[in-house]
């Protein structure tokens, strides 16, 4: 949540003090190697969190470094880095697009985390103050600004955010609360208590008696408390209660998907899907086609071996892009990749994109792609074009056209990821800080044959 450093600690001894920086030095350089071995976060997102901790370490080692006795109140900012630092990295935290970030225009709020929460965006505030100092709406002498206009301030701003608006806010705390500051937070502004901490990753140290004990650090993952609140309901446009019903109805109803190394075994089994919608996945175009290219399905050794001649000749200036494709999948066959990714998840595409689809298909397919292309089609739930109020409010660009609203943002409405090669788009989309379900797989094109 931005919060300032924790208060100081109390006065200690010149070697307790010393001994509490070193350790404290020792964190931010966890934290750097953390960051710049995260997955999660992109280089440009791993530059805000690593400023910070660059500075905090600056500020440590220059107090470690004229640490004369007169002063030995540590002041610091670790815990709060540390705490975001496991909060992007708890795994229903997916599609991190914006990190220590200022949002809104008549009220800007800092906002640590702009990301996926179990697949609602989720504008996530941390803090790590102790519960002491944080108090609901009266401030005595010495507490933190009061927790109540925080959280009124995040919900003005994220409710005008246009298309950055967040479905959710996730508040944690990772000291937890006070009761009479946990019972006005649930009671004021209908917050519910969040399960979230359960998810954070807890390390055991082997202790010299031989008996595994929780980490120092680790303890304090003990303490988090966190908090959702949702901005509002979920909306719907252009689409009847009954039409949302029957098409819920069709995608449970769905056996799912396993897409086993050939399209050929593309077969369908029955394991239930326990969390609802959770099991979906949205096809884009890019996604079909790769699905029932000849590329990915055996053609790519022949097309390597074939005379360069009559492939130039065939595919002309894409005769390198198809090669490129085609030398790929003999490295990494695709549908082995998405194989993965489909496991046990059920498929659904917007008109517009199968619209597309069956065009792209029906001028440039061969004989063996338009079958594959009907018998995919086949499995899939087709849904109406209904993209999200939120990825509508983006604005249009070259690479987010209209098209592309439309289907990213019909995955959006239904919370499902997005299957696509169009990198480009996706990156394009984070840029704007909106975070996005989207799954990103190699490219493939339709040969022809």
């Amino acid at each position: 949540m931005a919060t300032p450093p924790s208060p100081p600690s109390p006065a200690k001894s010149h070697a307790d003090y010393r001994t509490s920086l070193n350790i404290a030095i020792s964190e931010c350089r966890n934290l750097q190697k953390l960051i710049r071995n995260s997955s999660k976060l992109s280089t440009e997102l791993q530059a805000p969190l690593k400023s910070l901790i660059q500075a905090e370490l600056a500020h440590l080692s220059r107090r470690l470094v004229h640490c004369d006795g007169s002063n030995l109140s540590l002041c610091s900012n670790v815990g709060y880095l540390s705490a975001v630092c496991h909060v992007i990295h708890h795994p229903e935290i997916q599609s991190v697009s914006a990190v220590s970030t200022h949002v809104g225009s008549n009220i800007a709020i800092h906002v640590d985390i702009m990301c996926s929460f179990r697949r609602d965006p989720t504008w996530v505030f941390v803090s790590d103050r102790n519960p002491s100092y944080v108090s609901w709406a009266g401030s005595p002498c010495g507490k933190d600004k009061v927790l109540r206009d925080r959280v009124e301030s995040a919900i003005v701003a994220a409710s005008g955010a246009g298309a950055l608006r967040p479905s959710k806010l996730l508040f944690v705390f990772a000291r937890g609360l006070e009761e009479e500051v946990r019972n006005k937070f649930l009671h004021e502004f209908g917050a519910v208590e969040s399960d979230f901490a359960d998810g954070l990753e807890v390390v055991f140290d082997e202790m010299d008696d031989e008996w595994l004990g929780i980490s120092d650090d680790s303890k304090r993952l003990l303490n988090y408390k966190a908090f959702e609140i949702q901005i509002d309901a979920v909306r719907v446009k252009n689409v009847s209660i009954d039409d949302i019903n029957v098409s819920i109805g069709e995608i449970m109803a769905l056996t799912d998907l396993d897409l086993s190394f050939t399209f050929d075994s593309l077969t369908l089994t029955t394991s239930p899907c326990n969390d609802g919608l959770g099991n979906v996945i949205n096809f884009d175009t890019t996604a079909l086609i790769a699905m029932v290219s000849g590329i990915s399905n055996g053609d790519a050794e022949r097309l390597i071996e074939a005379s360069p001649e009559k492939m130039r000749e065939k595919y002309k200036s894409n005769y390198e892009f198809v090669i490129g494709q085609a030398k790929s999948e003999l490295e990494q066959p695709i549908l082995e990749e998405v194989n993965a990714i489909l496991a046990g998840k059920k498929g659904i595409v917007c008109q517009s994109a199968l619209e597309e689809f069956k065009e792209l298909v029906s001028k440039c397919g061969g004989p063996a792609e338009k079958h594959r292309a009907t018998e995919l089609v086949k499995k899939l739930v087709v849904v109406p074009d209904n993209p999200s109020e939120r990825v509508m409010n983006l604005q249009t660009t070259g690479k987010v056209d209209p098209k592309n609203k439309i289907i990213f943002g019909t995955g959006d409405h239904w919370r499902a990821p997005t299957l696509t090669a169009k990198k480009n788009v996706v990156r394009a989309i984070a840029q704007t800080g909106m975070s996005l379900l989207t799954i990103v797989h190699r490219p493939r094109a339709l040969t022809g044959q």
